[in-house]
């Protein structure tokens, strides 16, 4: 593999030029070429070519003279922040897509896990998924809302909603919290651990 490929890109030629000039193809070519090598099956191979390309971008002597060349190192900025990111995302475990997960009946198991049903109310469900979106705990938070929302809703068995609406509903409320399912679920744990905790102290 050739390590080096990304500083052959025309975006490097482009940075590497006297003056200022219009950078956003070139830019977006380079991004297109680090998601396709991130594609790649060799990861070892992957992460010595961005290691590479970011420590070129990072030492790019016209970061040093942004007044004379503005766009240029603009653009370096953007992709050294972009191949950081990529980066970031190749070391962290990928939960598989829904698509790749097959029903007990297209995957043979001596053990087939039962499929979920939510059966609380669907307002519910969407405070759940607009808090587990806020605690950022999927994909480092980076997966958006409206690609969220219709994974959860398929994990539980539940026709697509508008999340959106429920939304609304659930910032109108009035006589009862914004959270109010998240709290009675704080508050139905925290009474568990108690009755486990007094019950621990009993066999003592």
């Amino acid at each position: 593999m050739n390590y080096f490929l990304l500083a052959d890109t025309e975006f490097f030629r482009r940075i590497n030029e006297a003056g200022d000039c219009n950078m956003e193809t070139a830019y977006m070519a380079f991004a297109n070429q680090v998601i396709e090598l991130c594609g790649s099956i060799h990861a070892s191979h992957t992460a010595i070519a961005l290691a590479y390309i970011e420590i070129e971008l990072q030492h790019h002597p016209v970061r040093l003279l942004s007044e004379e060349r503005k766009e240029a190192a603009a653009y370096i900025g953007k992709a050294l922040s972009f191949v950081r990111k990529m980066q970031k995302f190749l070391t962290t475990p990928q939960v598989p897509p829904l698509s790749n997960l097959h029903s007990s009946a297209e995957t043979p198991s001596d053990n087939p896990a039962p499929p979920l049903q939510w059966t609380g109310n669907a307002i519910d469900l969407v405070e759940l998924i607009y808090g587990i979106y806020e605690m950022g705990c999927i994909n480092n938070g980076e997966m958006p809302l409206k690609q969220l929302a219709p994974l959860l809703y398929r994990i539980f068995g539940v026709e697509a909603k508008d999340c959106y609406r429920f939304y609304t509903d659930i910032k109108r409320r009035k006589t009862i919290s914004h959270t109010h399912f998240l709290e009675q679920m704080q508050e139905k744990l925290n009474e568990r651990i108690r009755r486990d905790e007094e019950a621990e102290l009993k066999r003592r």
